[in-house]
Order: C-alpha cells, then structure tokens, then sequence
C-alpha cells in the first residue's frame, strides 16, 4: 500500500504500507477533517483545491519510490490522477480500481455526486451535459494540475480524471444490480460487488426483541458526528416503537450518545453481522454500507451528505431498494413516513433480497485478483507507455 503519512491509520490490517510525506498545511487528518464538512459551493471549491494538492504531492514523491522498490504493476484508485500520470511516465502497466461509484462516462448517467434519475429522454440528456459543464468549471484546479504534470512527464491528451483512467480497465465494487444501465464499451468495467473479508465465524449477539422492528442506522466515519440526524432517526423510531442501533463510528460525544435515545448506541460494530439482523438500513449511502445493507438483502432509507452518495442514492431509488430522503429537509415525521413504507412494503424488501442474490454471482475478491493478475501480465494487449 502507497499511501500519504497518515492514511495508515484508517487500514484495517496489517499490510506493508510504504508512505511518503504531506504538502504543508494538508495532512490526512487536516484533509478529511476538512472533507467531512463541506459546506456550499466554497466547501466544494476547497475540497476541489486539496484533491489537487495531493495529486501535486503524489506526483513528486511518488516516481522515485516505485522506481527504487521495482513495482511491476499498480492498481490505482480512480480518484487519485496522479496513479494514471505515474504509471504512464514509468511504463508501468496499472488497473484502475473504483472504490466509489464508477468514474466511466456514459451521456445517459448523470455525475456520480449528483442525485439526478437515469436519462432516458432528451430532456434528461441535456440535463447530464449542463451537470457536467459545471462540474468542468468546479475542477479547474485538479485539471490544471493534471495537465502540468503530463507536460512535466512528456505525456500527451491528459487533461481530467476520466483521462488518467487506465486503458486496460477498471475493477469497481459497485455491482452491475446496483448500477445505472451502461452502454457498452470496448474498456472493460469489471462490477465484482463488495470487496470484503470473511464474516466472522462467530455470530454478533443482540438482544432483539422480535416482535419489534429492527432498525440499523450508520452514517459512516467522516458523518458520524451529525447529531441532529441521527435524533431525528430516533424520534420517528420511538414513534413506530422500533428498536434502533446507532454506530456513529466514534463522532459522536459520551454525552451526546447517551442522550440521543436510541435502543442501542455504539461506537463501531461488526455492520454486516448486525444488518443481517435488522429489518431496515438508515444510511448516508456511503458505498460500504449500502453494498452490506444489500449483500444482507436489506432496504434502506438514505440520507445523502457529500461525495457520491447523491449518486447512490439514485441508483438505490432506480433499482426500488430504498427511498431517499434530502438530510437538509428532514423531520422525524418524513422519517417515520419513509420506515413506514419500507417495513410494511414488502416490494422493498423483494427487490433488496433479488439484489443479494446478483451481488452473491457478481464474482467478488477471486474475481477482481484474477482480472487484476491478468490485465496487468507482462505486455498485455493493449498496453504500451504511449497509452
């Protein structure tokens, strides 16, 4: 693993980890600390700003350390520009991995941080050309930088993120059961599903009372501090007298936690033993957990913050899993509405079920490591310095 001084913190095991210092005044701490509060259009501007400092970072640091431990291949997170610049200067064969939701264009797939519907008539076309107009004018400075470095390696017609991708694929742990329908493309986008360890042998115990709801709600580490909404859960769950799990990944305060009145608040649980439990999943539609809530086979109601997970949202809405619900308009009345339906519909939780099933035939770990292995063999087809 390459990664800036202080990502290791966030690894879940112990891997070889090679690190290379922060620019001033950008640590990983300061980054994300900043990231799990955007706040309007200056928030994304800022966010924008310290994507492009890191990418700056990486590419001076980076070159050197692949060149001394002789790497042979990389598989490159898609948000990460510099992986695509590097490989490419080095000739290094590299495959792009979409930890998010898939970076891959499509005219008819709106950008992935908005919450748009799939466009399936021209007015929807003309909506995806405006959204992406915008968002050109919002990543000046990440395009600014990647054109820099390409000059400064000598590569040519690298301008965005799209363009670093690798030529010879992306591996993305967003199911094809989840996804927008995607015309094909002559690059693979290879959709495996949730790239997990093995559950533990050993069940989760918790006391749940069955003739009562069970409801899971986690807002991920960077959300895990938003108070408001997780009382606002709590108060709609109190009024269907459901019992209700909060993990709020440690953002929340002793005090904070103990008056929220949740049946449970906790810190970190193991989220895929529990969801296995729970009737409903309550979600900021961050990837990992919805990719849980439905390998469980479980609806959710999400609440979509930043990042990707306006376009999650959608996509969960698309495919009738879940009901959506914007975080800035909430009420516990809206919230105990949006349960209502997903504990007594049982569409909801059909489809939930049938999008386990494709989930569990998506290929998974086995699948990414051999496509990985392959792609990546000495000169594969396709592959050259020039690409």
């Amino acid at each position: 693993m390459l990664l800036q001084e202080g990502a290791e913190a966030f690894l879940s095991q112990n891997v070889p980890v090679v690190t290379f210092p922060s620019s001033p005044g950008r640590s990983t701490t300061e980054v994300i600390r900043r990231a799990a509060n955007p706040r309007g259009p200056l928030g994304v501007l800022r966010t924008v700003s310290d994507s492009a400092a890191l990418t700056d970072n990486t590419c001076r640091h980076v070159p050197g350390i692949l060149s001394q431990l002789n790497i042979d291949a990389l598989v490159a997170d898609q948000m990460e520009p510099a992986a695509g610049l590097i490989a490419r200067h080095l000739g290094i064969p590299f495959v792009s991995f979409a930890c998010a939701v898939p970076l891959e264009r499509d005219e008819r797939i709106p950008p992935p941080y908005l919450d748009w519907p799939y466009a399936n008539d021209q007015a929807g076309l003309k909506r995806n050309r405006g959204g992406e107009m915008v968002a050109s004018l919002l990543l000046r400075a990440q395009r600014a930088t990647i054109g820099r470095w390409a000059a400064r390696f000598g590569l040519s017609g690298l301008q965005t993120l799209e363009d670093c991708l690798s030529p010879l694929g992306t591996i993305a742990q967003l199911p094809g059961a989840l996804d927008f329908p995607r015309a094909p493309s002559a690059r693979p986008l290879l959709q495996v599903g949730p790239l997990r360890d093995p559950p533990p042998s050993q069940p989760f115990a918790l006391d749940i009372d069955p003739a009562r709801p069970f409801v899971f709600m986690s807002l991920g580490t960077l959300q895990g501090h938003r108070y408001a909404i997780f009382e606002a859960v709590a108060r709609a769950c109190h009024r269907l007298n459901a019992q209700l799990m909060v993990a709020h990944c440690g953002g929340l305060t002793p005090g904070q936690a103990e008056r929220l009145g949740a049946t449970w608040t906790v810190d970190f649980v193991p989220q895929r033993d529990v969801l296995a439990q729970a009737d409903v999943c309550v979600t900021h539609g961050g990837q990992n957990t919805v990719l849980d809530a439905l390998e469980a086979g479980k609806p959710m109601l999400v609440l979509p913050i930043a990042f990707d997970q306006p376009g999650l949202a959608a996509r969960i809405v698309h495919h009738g899993v879940g009901i959506k619900l914007s975080p800035r308009r909430l009420s516990p009345k809206r919230i105990e509405e949006a349960l209502q339906r997903l504990l007594t519909d049982p569409a909801y939780a059909e489809r939930s079920r049938a999008a386990s099933d494709a989930i569990a035939s998506s290929g998974g770990l086995a699948e990414a490591v051999n496509s990985i292995e392959r792609w990546s063999a000495p000169e594969p087809s396709g592959w050259s310095k020039a690409n």
